[in-house]
């Protein structure tokens, strides 16, 4: 169950301005609007909390030239073997920290630590994504240097981490070949909300029945404006562009 925006709650609602869509068990019968309506004044000060204390961080990557990526992927998509890859072949060129988000463990930023990066783990227990809280947290922590690259590992999920700003310059959503061609179509939002995806995976394309074309575009379809780049980052095939674009790539947000 998410700690914030509640889903797995029993108290699912509908929250229309964010795209956030839940439906209570009773709303057919309107039998508790009063509930409904200070459960939908919660979520929206939760966001706006979560909104302001984004712009702190977004300042604070503005002013020492961070470019700050917030990685956002359902579990299993490869974002930790991404990073692992975009590390071995970035650290010696440029200053690198991770923020690792997990439900439990810390088995991903134990991964990271090993390639001698300074990484900080967040646990979320319940809840389903990061918060731009947790962020300015792990960023005392870090304290990362000036014109660095932050990576953020979001918590596995295909829904609520596309609703908290965490002051990113760029969201990036990973999607694997092993989860079908259909994704931004099931996630809409998520797609949406991205500014950059990355299809991954793509040496397995060949034994599924994902066809890489219609995947590419589905998420165009949903979101025009995304830049893609597709990868294997288990094999290491098609990294050299990605690595490129994180080099070059702007530090302002969009």
């Amino acid at each position: 169950m998410c700690g914030t925006c509640g889903c797995g709650d029993a108290a699912h609602h509908y929250h229309h301005d964010q795209g956030h869509h839940h439906e209570h068990e009773h709303d057919h019968n309107h039998e508790h609007p009063h509930e409904d309506s200070r459960l939908i004044a919660v979520e929206l000060d939760i966001l706006r909390r979560n909104n302001l204390m984004a712009e702190r961080n977004r300042g604070y990557f503005e002013a020492k030239a961070i470019f700050c990526l917030n990685l956002m992927s359902s579990p299993g998509a490869g974002k930790t073997t991404l990073l692992e890859e975009t590390i071995r072949r970035l650290k010696d060129k440029k200053a690198i920290y991770v923020i690792e988000g997990d439900q439990q463990t810390s088995h991903d930023a134990e991964r990271i630590a090993a390639l001698n990066i300074p990484v900080f783990q967040v646990n979320t227990g319940s809840g389903c994504h990061l918060e731009a809280s947790m962020i300015h947290h792990a960023l005392q922590h870090l304290n990362p240097s000036e014109k660095s690259l932050l990576l953020i590992e979001n918590v596995g999920n295909l829904v609520c981490p596309a609703l908290f700003d965490l002051g990113e310059a760029r969201k990036v959503v990973i999607v694997s070949t092993t989860e079908g061609d259909d994704k931004p179509l099931k996630y809409p939002y998520m797609f949406k909300e991205a500014h950059v995806c990355i299809i991954n995976k793509t040496d397995l394309s060949p034994y599924l029945n994902t066809d890489i074309e219609t995947l590419r575009g589905n998420c165009l379809k949903v979101n025009p404006e995304l830049q893609l780049f597709e990868l294997s980052a288990g094999k290491g095939t098609g990294m050299d562009k990605w690595c490129e674009w994180l080099l070059s790539g702007p530090v302002l947000p969009i």
